[in-house]
C-alpha cells in the first residue's frame, strides 16, 4: 500500500531491481550501437527529448517503429492546449484538467504541466512549428474543445496540428545530425549486473544500415512509444500502436498505473459495425466550432446532460452517445455541421473533410455518422515528475507514461502538451547525470511464450466485446477468462513441449497486445465504480469513499507470471520507489 504524497506504491523493490526475468523469444543481437541515451519513439515526446538530450551533449540515438515522421503525433487533429490567450491563466487550465480527471489527477503534476506548458509551446515554435494565426492581429488563433472553459487550443493547418509539429521536430532532428534507426520494433530492456538500465534490443524491419535483431547499449532509455489502441478492434491509433512500451516496461520489472482508463473518442467516423483497425477521427475541434451531436431525428441529446453540452469532457460525451444508441437500438449517432458552409469546412477542417468524402460522406450537405472508438490511454508506465520509472535508468513520457496529469480521463489536447513538457523534464534530468562507459550487459534467457500472429485479432475481439466503452463484472470476467486461456495455452506449450510461436514482428506484437490487455482487464475488474472513462454498468456511480485511489500493477517474477494489482491508500499519485533513483555512472 502507498503512503500519502508521492510515496511508494507497495513494491519492495525486489522485482524492480532485478526485473521479472521475462524476455521475448528472439534471435541474439547481430549488431550493436553505443550511446548515452536511446529514445524509443518519434512523436512529440520522443523527438523533443532527443533534441534536448543531444543539445546537452549526450550521444543520442532515436529508435522508431515506422519512419521518423510517422509517429502518432502526426495524427493529432485538434491541437495543443496552453494558457496563451488574453485572460487565460495556468490556474484556469489546471481547474479544467482536474475536473476532467475525475478526482484522480496528481495536482502537482498538473500544475507543472500548465505552468511550464506555455513556454514549452513557445520553444516548440522556436524549433520551427508554425501555428495558425489571426489575419487581423497576427496572434496565435486559439479555439475551444471539450472540457475547456477558455479558447486555449493552438492549431496548425486547420486540423493538421500533429503533422506540423511532427514536421518541425523531424527537420530539427535531421538538422542536428541525431542518429536514427527507423522501422525498428523495440523488444526488451537490457540490464547490467547492478540491475541498472543498459539499453534495449530491437528488430529492424526492411532495408537500412542495420537489419534483423540488434542492440543499442545506453545507460538511459526513454520510452516514448505512444499508445495501445490496437488492443481494440476499432481505434483512432495507427497500426503500430500495440502497447510495446508498456509491455517492455512490465517485463523489465516496472510498474504501470491506471491502465483501466482508456479514453474512447466520442466522434469517430462510423464505417460500419465490422470496421476494424484505424478509423478516421472527427476532431473535437469540430464541436468546438459549433457542430451539434444529434440522433436520427435531429434531436440534440447532449443538451441538458451537461452544462457544456457537446463540449463536455470526452467521457461524458462518449457515455451520452452510447446511452442514446442503446435507447434507440442504433449503431451510431450524427455530428451535424452543415451550418459551417463549404468555405469553413475547406479552410478549417480540410483533413476531416477529405476523409469523410473519401468514404462517401459530404459534411457540407449531410450529418456525419459517428460512434466512440478507442483513442487514448490515460494510464501507462508510472513515473515521477522527472519521467523516471521504477526501473533505474528507464524513463517514460507521452502516452506510454502515467505521470498523474490525466487522472481518470484526459482533457482534450493536453496530450501533446504533456509529451512536450515531460520530455523536456526528462532530458534535463539526464543532462544533470554524470556519464561513464556502458557496463557489461547481463544476458537474460527468453522465458515468456510468444503468441501466434492470429492471437492479435482474437485479443481485439475479446477486448471490444468485454472491456470497451460499456463494462460489467460479467463482461470483464468473460474477457479475463478468454485472455488467460490464450496465455495459459502458450505457456503450457512452452513449459511442457518447449514450443512457442516463431519469433517475428507479428508474434511479438500479438504477445505485447495480450500483455497489456491482461493488465487492463485486471484493473477494470478491480475498480468497481464508474469514474472518468471507466464505465461499469453494474456500478454506475462514482465511489470516492472506496475508489478515489489508483491501481498499480506489475508482473510477478514468480507465480507463473501472475499480475500483482495493488490499490493505493489514497488518491495521492504514487511515485517511483526511492531506491530506483537512476544513477547513470558506470
Amino acid at each position: 500500500m502507498s503512503t500519502p504524497g508521492r510515496g511508494p506504491a507497495g513494491s519492495d523493490g525486489g522485482d524492480t531491481a532485478a526485473g521479472t526475468g521475462i524476455r521475448l523469444h528472439a534471435p541474439a543481437p547481430g549488431w550493436s550501437l553505443d550511446a548515452d541515451v536511446v529514445v524509443v519513439g518519434s512523436g512529440v515526446a520522443g523527438l523533443t527529448a532527443a533534441l534536448r538530450c543531444a543539445a546537452a551533449g549526450r550521444r543520442t540515438v532515436v529508435v522508431t517503429k515506422a519512419r521518423l515522421d510517422d509517429g502518432s503525433t502526426r495524427w493529432a487533429q485538434g491541437g495543443i492546449a496552453a494558457a496563451l490567450g488574453d485572460g487565460d491563466t495556468p490556474e484556469q487550465h489546471l481547474d479544467d484538467t482536474l475536473v476532467a480527471g475525475a478526482g484522480l489527477c496528481d495536482e502537482e503534476a498538473v500544475r507543472l504541466l500548465v505552468t511550464e506548458g506555455p513556454d514549452a509551446v513557445r520553444r516548440l515554435m522556436a524549433t520551427g512549428a508554425v501555428f495558425d494565426t489571426s489575419a487581423e492581429t497576427g496572434e496565435i488563433e486559439l479555439t475551444r474543445e471539450g472540457g475547456h472553459h477558455r479558447r486555449r487550443i493552438a492549431h496548425a493547418g486547420g486540423d493538421a496540428t500533429g503533422a506540423e509539429i511532427s514536421r518541425a521536430l523531424v527537420e530539427a532532428v535531421q538538422d542536428a545530425g541525431i542518429e536514427t534507426v527507423e522501422n525498428a520494433l523495440v523488444l526488451d530492456l537490457l540490464h547490467d549486473a547492478q540491475g541498472r538500465t543498459a539499453g534495449v534490443t530491437l528488430h529492424v524491419m526492411g532495408e537500412g544500415q542495420h537489419d534483423g535483431v540488434g542492440a543499442v547499449h545506453a545507460p538511459a532509455v526513454i520510452l516514448a512509444t505512444g499508445g495501445m489502441g490496437q488492443v481494440f478492434s476499432a481505434t483512432t491509433n495507427p497500426s503500430v500502436s500495440t502497447g510495446d512500451g508498456v509491455a517492455l516496461a512490465l517485463r523489465a520489472g516496472a510498474e504501470v498505473s491506471d491502465l483501466e482508463f482508456v479514453q474512447f473518442h466520442p466522434t469517430v467516423l462510423f464505417l460500419g459495425p465490422d470496421a476494424e483497425g484505424q478509423q478516421p477521427l472527427v476532431s473535437e475541434a469540430v464541436r468546438g466550432e459549433g457542430a451539434h451531436l444529434v440522433d436520427a431525428d435531429g434531436v440534440r441529446f447532449m443538451v441538458g446532460q451537461h452544462e457544456l453540452a457537446e463540449l463536455a469532457p470526452r467521457d461524458i460525451v462518449a457515455k451520452g452517445i452510447m446511452r442514446r444508441m442503446q435507447e434507440q437500438g442504433a449503431q451510431h449517432m450524427y455530428l451535424d455541421a452543415r451550418h459551417f458552409g463549404a468555405e469553413m469546412w475547406e479552410q478549417r477542417f480540410p483533413t476531416i473533410l477529405a476523409a469523410c468524402r473519401s468514404h462517401g460522406i459530404d459534411p457540407v450537405t449531410e450529418p456525419i455518422p459517428v460512434a466512440p472508438a478507442a483513442h487514448y490511454a490515460s494510464g501507462g508506465v508510472r513515473t515521477d515528475l522527472h519521467g523516471r520509472t521504477t526501473v533505474r535508468g528507464l524513463y517514460a513520457c507521452g502516452e506510454v507514461a502515467c505521470t498523474g496529469v490525466h487522472g481518470a480521463n484526459r482533457l482534450a489536447s493536453n496530450s501533446l502538451l504533456e509529451g512536450l513538457v515531460f520530455a523536456e523534464r526528462i532530458a534535463d534530468d539526464i543532462a544533470a547525470q554524470r556519464f561513464g562507459g556502458n557496463g557489461p550487459v547481463v544476458p537474460v534467457p527468453a522465458t515468456g511464450p510468444l503468441q501466434p500472429a492470429a492471437a492479435r485479432h482474437e485479443v481485439q475481439r475479446i477486448m471490444t466485446e468485454g472491456a470497451g466503452v460499456l463494462r460489467s463484472a460479467a463482461s470483464l470476467a468473460t474477457a479475463a477468462e478468454a485472455l488467460e486461456a490464450l496465455y495459459a495455452t502458450a505457456l503450457n506449450d512452452l513449459e511442457t513441449h518447449g514450443k512457442t510461436a516463431e519469433p517475428g514482428v507479428d508474434t511479438w506484437e500479438a504477445t505485447n497486445l495480450l500483455c497489456v490487455a491482461r493488465v487492463l482487464v485486471a484493473a477494470a475488474q478491480r475498480r468497481e465504480e464508474t469514474r472518468g472513462c471507466h464505465w461499469r454498468e453494474d456500478h454506475p456511480d462514482r465511489d470516492d469513499a472506496h475508489w478515489r485511489r489508483h491501481l498499480v500493477v506489475r508482473l510477478s517474477a514468480t507465480e507463473k507470471r501472475a499480475l500483482v494489482v495493488v490499490p493505493t491508500d489514497s488518491a495521492d499519485f504514487p511515485s517511483v520507489h526511492p531506491l530506483s533513483t537512476p544513477s547513470l555512472e558506470q
